[in-house]
């Protein structure tokens, strides 16, 4: 399944960079759940639109999960390519696709007494420091809607919103401790445990919400 999406990307992206039909081209910024963005957009046709987009953004917070307390680093980045319908001829537009899903989210427990691992209790003096990495499919589906109010008509700038879904599956969540019990297999045991936990706490991230506003330029 991840060959066929990549063989469609690059044939995606051949179309358009070569396409002889273009009638117009768009620089797009915008905010949304994956972070700042940039796009270009391309029209093929007034019916037919593509976008090839990049987004980025960092944020740290903290939280508890499985009853633990982490300081989690969230870490956005991904590449989108992006095939869209203009059914009315106009800014509505229906999208699909598929995104490069850089995304992640670095774990690192906070220092207490004991920890809950599994099913046992290990000291900080055991345990040493805990840490996590949690990220999902590399390549995930996308289907949205949205505007771009500049579409077809001859008008510089517009406004973009946008509303959608990336399937990126089932987390994979990978622990780690440094701690002198690190290696004893028991406690490895006890944290594969812990791993499929946190990964059932996470599973409704499984479907990822896209909202994105923003400003494109047509030239």
């Amino acid at each position: 399944m991840g060959k066929k999406v990549t063989v469609a990307i690059a044939i995606f992206l051949f179309a358009f960079s070569t396409t002889v039909y273009a009638q117009s081209n768009s620089l797009g910024v915008k905010a949304s759940t994956l972070g700042l963005g940039l796009e270009v957009e391309r029209s093929f046709s007034d019916l037919i639109s593509g976008r090839i987009g990049v987004n980025y953004f960092t944020y740290d917070y903290s939280g508890t999960e499985d009853d633990i307390e982490y300081d989690f680093d969230l870490n956005l980045m991904s590449l989108s390519a992006l095939l869209d319908w203009h059914p009315f001829k106009g800014s509505f537009r229906i999208s699909v696709g598929a995104i490069y899903n850089g995304n992640e989210l670095d774990a690192k427990a906070k220092t207490s007494g004991t920890y809950d691992i599994g099913d046992s209790t290990y000291t900080g003096a055991q345990l040493g420091t805990l840490k996590g990495k949690i990220d999902f499919d590399d390549i995930a589906p996308y289907l949205g809607l949205g505007w771009d109010t500049s579409f077809g008509k001859n008008k510089a700038f517009g406004f973009l919103f946008e509303l959608g879904v990336i399937y990126q599956g089932s987390p994979k969540v990978d622990l780690s401790a440094d701690g002198p019990i690190a290696s004893d297999q028991t406690f490895q045991n006890e944290l594969a445990k812990e791993e499929n936990n946190l990964q059932s706490d996470l599973d409704d991230f499984k479907v990822y919400p896209v909202i994105a506003i923003g400003l494109s330029y047509r030239f």
